[in-house]
C-alpha cells in the first residue's frame, strides 16, 4: 500500500492528510502537527497547511501509520483518483454523461454533501466500495435503498431491515437483520418492527454488505432519501449516489434544509408515503425514493417547489422539545427553567444519542407553551428546518452549568432576510419532521463567528 501512496499525486496526498486532521488520526509520531514539530526544525508546525508542504513531507507523515491505516489510505487514493477522473470526464465529454449521473453530480454539489458524506470508513467493520472505471460513467443503472434502525444499549444504532429496488420497482433485496447486540428501543412506532419480528433472524450486517457489493458492481447508482444515514447504518462508504433530499430546490425552506420523504412525495408525486402516525415501510420508502428520481428525470423540476405542509397534531402543540442535553443532567432538573406546571416525557431512553439526549416538556395547553418559551432569555435562533429554538444554560445546585436547546414543535415567526439565501420565500407553516427529528434535532452550526457568540443572551436558571 506504500507504493500506492508513493505513486499518488500531491493533491491526493493533501486530501488524505486533511482527512487525518479532521478525524484526529495519529501515526507513530502523532498527528500532522506533532509530526511537523518533531521533524521540521526550521518551521515546525507553524506551516501546517498540507497544501504548502512538499509531496515528500506528506508521504513521510502518512507512512508513519500502521499497515492497516496505509491500506485504508490506499483505498482513499483510489477513490480520489476515480472522483478526479469523473470530474475530468464531465468537463471533456459533457454530452456523454447520462441524466442519472448528472443527478449524482448535483448531489455532490449540495452544500451539505461534504459534511454528511464524510464517513468514518477507517473504522473496523466499514466497507469502501470503488466507483469503477471511466467507462462506467456512461452507465445509468439505478438501485434505491431504505433502512430501518433500532437504538442499542451502547448508544449506537443498528440495522434491522434493508430493502433495495431497481428502476422497475422490482425487489432486489429485502432482509431483516440481526443487530447482534442488546437493543434498548426497537422504535416500533417508526420501524414497524418488534423483538418478536427479529426472533430467529440470522442475516447479519456483514451479509448485507456482501449483498450490496454484488448489487452495486460496475458502478451502479444508489438512490435514497437522506441516504447518508442509511450508509452510516450499513457501514458502507459509496459515493456514486443520488440523495433525493438534495436534488430538488425548495421555495419555502431554508437553503440547507431538506424536506421529509413524505412531504416531498406529496409535492412531487402527489401522494403520501404514509399516513400520520403510521410506521415506516422500508420497501415503500425505497420505492418512493426511486419514483422521485424518475419524476425528476422525466419532468425536470428545475424551479423551486413548494413543499406540502402537514398540520401539527394538537398534542405536539402542547410540547417543547429540549435537545442536546448532556446525559449527566437528570431530566427532572430541566423543569426549573419553565413557568407553568410542566412535566417530562418519560420515553427518554429512546432519544439518547451518545453523550446527549432529548425529551419533550409537556404543558397543559398552548398558551402555557408560548408563555414558557417566551420567558426563556436565551438567544433565539432557528434549527435546520426553520423552527424557533433557544440556547439556554441551567445552573445546577452543585454549581455546574449545563447547556442545551429548547425548540418549538412547529414553525413560528417567518425567517428574516439575513436567515435566507437565494431570495427564497420564508416558511410559514410546519414541515413534517425528517428522520433526524425522531431522535432530536442536530445542533445547527452557527454561521457567525465568536463575536456573535459573545453577544448571545443565554438564560440562567438559579
Amino acid at each position: 500500500m506504500g507504493k500506492r501512496l508513493a505513486g499518488a499525486e500531491k493533491e491526493v496526498l493533501v486530501e488524505i492528510v486533511r482527512f487525518t486532521q479532521k478525524n484526529g488520526l495519529k501515526g507513530a509520531e502523532g498527528g500532522w502537527k506533532d509530526f511537523l514539530a518533531r521533524n521540521d526544525k526550521k518551521f515546525g508546525a507553524s506551516v501546517s497547511d498540507p497544501k504548502k508542504r512538499s509531496k515528500d513531507v506528506l508521504l513521510a507523515f502518512l507512512l508513519t501509520f500502521s499497515k492497516d491505516s496505509q491500506k485504508y489510505f490506499g483505498k482513499l487514493v483510489r477513490r480520489l483518483n476515480e472522483r478526479s477522473a469523473f470530474e475530468q470526464f464531465l468537463k471533456e465529454f459533457p454530452d456523454k454523461i447520462s441524466p442519472q449521473l448528472k443527478l449524482v453530480q448535483l448531489t455532490a454539489e449540495h452544500p451539505e454533501y461534504r459534511k454528511n458524506y464524510n464517513f468514518p470508513s477507517y473504522k473496523e467493520g466499514w466497507k469502501v466500495l470503488r466507483e469503477g472505471k471511466v467507462t462506467n460513467f456512461m452507465k445509468s443503472t439505478m438501485l434505491a435503498i431504505d433502512c430501518e434502525m433500532v437504538l442499542c444499549h451502547d448508544g449506537t444504532e443498528a440495522l434491522v431491515r434493508v430493502c433495495v429496488v431497481n428502476n422497475n420497482l422490482e425487489v432486489k433485496l429485502d432482509e431483516l437483520v440481526n443487530p447482534l447486540k442488546a437493543v434498548a428501543d426497537y422504535r416500533t412506532n417508526i420501524t414497524g418492527l418488534s423483538k418478536n419480528d427479529l426472533k430467529g433472524v440470522t442475516c447479519s450486517l456483514v451479509d448485507v454488505q456482501k449483498s450490496l457489493k454484488k448489487l452495486l458492481s460496475k458502478g451502479k447508482i444508489l438512490i435514497g432519501h437522506s441516504l447518508s444515514k442509511d450508509l452510516h447504518a450499513l457501514k458502507f462508504d459509496y459515493s456514486r449516489v443520488i440523495d433525493t433530499a438534495y436534488i430538488f430546490m425548495y421555495a419555502n425552506l431554508p437553503t440547507t434544509a431538506s424536506a421529509s420523504l413524505n412531504s416531498l412525495c406529496k409535492s412531487v408525486l402527489g401522494y403520501a408515503v404514509r399516513e400520520e402516525g403510521e410506521p415506516h415501510n422500508c420497501l415503500k420508502d425505497a420505492e418512493a425514493a426511486m419514483n422521485l428520481v424518475i419524476a425528476k428525470l422525466k419532468h425536470g423540476f428545475n424551479d423551486p417547489i413548494e413543499i406540502a405542509r402537514d398540520s401539527v397534531p394538537e398534542s405536539d402543540m402542547m410540547k417543547l422539545l429540549a435537545h442536546k442535553i448532556p446525559v449527566y443532567l437528570p431530566c427532572q432538573e430541566l423543569l426549573k427553567l419553565f413557568s407553568g406546571n410542566p412535566s417530562i416525557d418519560e420515553k427518554i431512553d429512546s432519544r439518547v444519542r451518545g453523550d446527549y439526549y432529548s425529551t419533550c416538556i409537556l404543558f397543559g395547553d398552548r398558551d402555557e407553551v408560548e408563555k414558557a418559551f417566551d420567558e426563556l432569555d436565551g438567544q433565539e435562533t432557528k434549527d435546520s428546518s426553520g423552527r424557533l429554538q433557544k440556547n439556554v444554560l441551567l445552573k445546577r445546585d452543585n454549581g455546574d452549568v449545563a447547556s442545551f436547546y429548547v425548540r418549538k414543535m412547529a414553525y413560528g415567526a417567518q425567517l428574516n432576510k439575513s436567515e435566507l439565501s437565494n431570495k427564497r420565500p420564508p416558511p410559514t407553516k410546519h414541515v413534517e419532521p425528517t428522520k433526524e427529528d425522531n431522535d432530536g434535532d442536530k445542533q445547527k452550526k452557527q454561521k457567525t463567528g465568536k463575536k456573535h457568540e459573545k453577544k448571545s443572551k443565554i438564560s440562567m436558571a438559579e
